[in-house]
């Protein structure tokens, strides 16, 4: 018996031991786990020129829809947080043009307005700005459909050239990559 208690000892210090080091190695696990979980942080895009109306790509939207809505293919842009940052043109009826410098979160399905353009070719700050979802079931929301068969795909933001061959072609279903 008096072997035995050496054994005891021994074994519960080879259990401490491996305690420890499962502990320690949770533990680093798990601080591995949160540093891949940054917070998000906004890129500060500049804003882009004023789009030249010869150059720009019309979204087509159908009969239903109230406006035309045209993309300046010239101000496309992604950057490392995830945002495909472009200039909407919004057309109505009677002539008038809407411009904005919008961007759109593929990973969350939200869109955003940066700035206004003004009739000078200058921009307006939108101070008010915030991530709003991209509503998908109105028939004629453009940011559905820029969403949906423009800019995102299931892997997230689309890359600079499938997004401008979804230009080209109207849209990733009918011929983009």
């Amino acid at each position: 018996m008096n072997g035995s208690k050496p054994m005891r000892v021994l074994f519960l210090m080879v259990l401490v031991t491996l305690a420890s080091a499962s502990r320690a190695q949770f533990f680093e696990e798990k601080q591995e786990h949160y540093e891949e979980e940054k917070p998000w942080l906004e890129s500060q895009a500049p804003l882009p020129g004023a789009p030249k109306f010869d150059d720009l790509v019309e979204i087509e939207m159908g009969n239903a829809a109230p406006h035309r809505y045209f993309v300046d293919p010239a101000s496309l842009s992604t950057s490392a947080d995830g945002v495909v940052r472009y200039t909407m043109v919004v057309e109505t009826r009677g002539g008038a043009r809407n411009i904005g410098f919008e961007g759109m979160r593929c990973a969350t399905g939200e869109w955003k307005i940066y700035a206004f353009g003004r009739p000078d070719g200058t921009w307006s700050q939108n101070k008010h700005g915030r991530w709003s979802p991209v509503q998908g079931r109105r028939a004629d929301s453009y940011r559905r459909e820029l969403f949906n068969h423009y800019f995102c795909t299931v892997d997230g933001v689309a890359d600079m050239r499938v997004i401008r061959r979804a230009l080209a072609v109207g849209g990733i279903r009918r011929g983009g990559d």
